[in-house]
């Protein structure tokens, strides 16, 4: 008995272990490589005609100041459609929706998610309208340079691409943590990842591709939530690698309340174990054919969610402190202060600068909430859990 318990404790700090050096070497990968933007300045070969498909589902509040924001873009009006995939929307917001030079698709299904609208939408375009499909979220706000950014990434070759996505709104404290999880997904997922060479992680929005592929892809795709997992898994496959760019950037709406926080979190946590299950033999038989790609893409998927694995190692840091060995407690500490450290680099210092004392008081209420999606997360996998969206006023990142 004491055998298998000892072998037990080794396995849990051995993933533990796995899980914060595997954070430390992207964190710092991110900080110190570079992304694959070009400067602006360089040749374009050609401009090519680009769809933005936004998938909306009951989005009405926010849906017109999109529409508004994303037609500002610097890239030639008559080579970029914006193409409103509306489901359940009101007759009225339909009627506003038409006065503007965009298409709407409008949509019905008997359980809503955004594979399904982005799949439904990608299937009624016209063969070989658009060189690049690209998906916007309904409350999303591209830069105006964003079209042109991603025009020139496909003119050096890339197939599929994810922007930077970056908080329009630090407006409360859950959205201010929720800024900062997203700049510490970008530099450890995406600018790290590729760094080190590897493809850079999609995350739903931002990210454009050739139709054909996504197309391909989407088609193949049953999981309720977190499609985006799902999407790159089966580009890796292909052996299509995601780049990834810094510079072009689209402003996302940051969660403002504990309770859909932690709704959103719950629907991330369902994907991310129907992930582990539909692919971890697939991506052990990738690994065995050579493509390291796709392995990586399914290792990802085992990596714990961060507040959860940061929360483990305080205790165990606690408990080591009050009761463990010397050896222990050195591991702890070091273990512990790898991964705040990937934590720290990864944040933008303008993100700080907007954190106080007060905001913290709602991390403990974020943490529990963390774990007891770990429990939820059934009522997830079987219906799209819809994180609602306002307009909000805290636009100063936009500037």
């Amino acid at each position: 008995m004491f055998l298998l318990i000892y072998l037990i404790c080794l396995l849990i700090v051995g993933y533990l272990t796995l899980n914060v050096i595997y954070l430390f070497i992207s964190a710092v990968a991110g900080r110190l490589g570079s992304a694959d933007d070009v400067p602006t300045s360089d040749a374009v070969d050609r401009l090519r005609r680009i769809a933005v498909l936004i998938p909306a589902y009951k989005e009405d509040a926010v849906i017109i100041g999109s529409v508004v924001a994303n037609l500002k873009q610097n890239y030639p009006s008559d080579l970029y459609d914006l193409i409103v995939i509306a489901d359940s929307f009101l007759p009225e917001t339909l009627e506003k929706l038409s006065v503007y030079p965009i298409k709407v698709i409008c949509v019905d299904f008997v359980e809503s998610t955004v594979q399904k609208s982005v799949a439904y939408a990608l299937n009624s375009l016209p063969e070989n309208e658009y060189d690049i499909v690209m998906v916007s979220d309904a409350d999303n706000h591209m830069a105006p340079d964003f079209l042109g950014r991603i025009n020139q990434a496909f003119g050096q070759g890339w197939r599929a691409v994810q922007g930077h996505r970056m908080a329009k709104n630090t407006n409360k404290s859950v959205a201010i943590f929720d800024a900062m999880n997203e700049e510490v997904n970008n530099n450890i997922f995406r600018a790290g990842q590729r760094a080190l060479g590897l493809s850079a992680m999609c995350t739903g929005s931002g990210m454009a591709f050739e139709p054909l592929l996504m197309k391909r892809a989407l088609n193949q795709i049953k999981t309720v939530g977190g499609y985006d997992k799902e999407l790159e898994m089966l580009l890796t496959i292909e052996r299509v690698r995601v780049a990834y760019l810094q510079d072009a950037v689209i402003y996302d709406e940051k969660v403002q309340n504990v309770a859909v926080f932690n709704k959103q979190r719950t629907r991330w946590i369902a994907a991310q174990l129907y992930f582990v299950k539909a692919y971890f033999k697939i991506g052990i038989q990738q690994l065995i054919k050579g493509n390291g790609q796709a392995f990586n893409t399914m290792v990802r998927s085992l990596l714990l969610p961060r507040m959860i694995l940061l929360t483990v190692l305080g205790f165990l840091l606690l408990i080591s402190l009050l009761v463990g060995s010397h050896e222990l407690k050195v591991f702890s500490c070091g273990i512990f202060g790898l991964m705040a450290g990937s934590l720290i680099v990864s944040i933008p210092m303008s993100l700080w600068h907007k954190i106080s004392v007060r905001d913290f008081f709602v991390l403990p209420s974020l943490i529990f909430g963390m774990f007891r999606s770990l429990i939820n997360y059934k009522q997830a996998s079987k219906v799209f859990l819809h994180t609602p969206h306002a307009e909000t006023s805290d636009l100063g990142n936009l500037h």
